[in-house]
């Protein structure tokens, strides 16, 4: 009767450390990342160097090569506009639809205002802030009325940004005569 018992005490022993394993596994494969790993101070390890963690890029951080101080900030690339304060925030950024003659990139200024107007495509513009011209054609930020921001007619040469209405009442607050206007690639 001895060996008997003693089978089944070992049977016993078995399922025990088996049900103890499976639920130690089922446990380390639910816990969440930053539990799973140890930390180098709570193995008692010198620290080890590890990776720093590669940053990404914010998509709305206002471009590095875009001057400072106070500006308007317009991506050609991007198709983006930002608003930008004295303390470097961004107060706003939006997207645009470029119009068909784009101004090199550099710094300019906004140079005149018009509140309502008809835009030389024919669409009546709201809140129009100019800051260069090409070639003849003004070139600046404005909203359509009709809250449109359709690509330009590639076969008429069109000065005219255009952003939402919100966005452009934004721009005309900001955009007063003589603040920089800074163009990016």
């Amino acid at each position: 009767m001895a060996r008997g018992s003693s089978g089944i005490v070992a049977g016993l022993t078995a399922a025990a450390v088996a049900a103890v394993c499976f639920l130690a596994y089922q446990a380390s494969a639910n816990a969440p990342d930053s539990l799973a790993a140890p930390s180098p101070a709570a193995s008692g390890s010198a620290a080890l160097p590890s990776e720093k963690p590669k940053a990404t890029k914010d998509p709305l951080a206002v471009p590095a090569d875009s001057d400072t101080g106070a500006r308007v900030v317009y991506s050609l690339k991007d198709r983006r506009v930002w608003i930008v304060d004295g303390e470097e925030k961004s107060l706003r950024t939006f997207a645009v639809m470029p119009s068909s003659v784009n101004p090199l990139p550099g710094a300019y200024q906004v140079t005149s205002r018009s509140g309502t107007i008809k835009g030389s495509d024919g669409v009546l513009i709201e809140h129009v802030v100019r800051f260069t011209n090409v070639d003849n054609i003004s070139v600046g930020f404005s909203a359509a009325q009709d809250g449109s921001m359709r690509s330009p007619d590639p076969t008429m040469k069109t000065g005219g940004v255009r952003m939402k209405r919100a966005d452009g009442n934004a721009l005309w607050t900001f955009a007063t005569v003589g603040v920089k206007v800074v163009v990016v690639p």
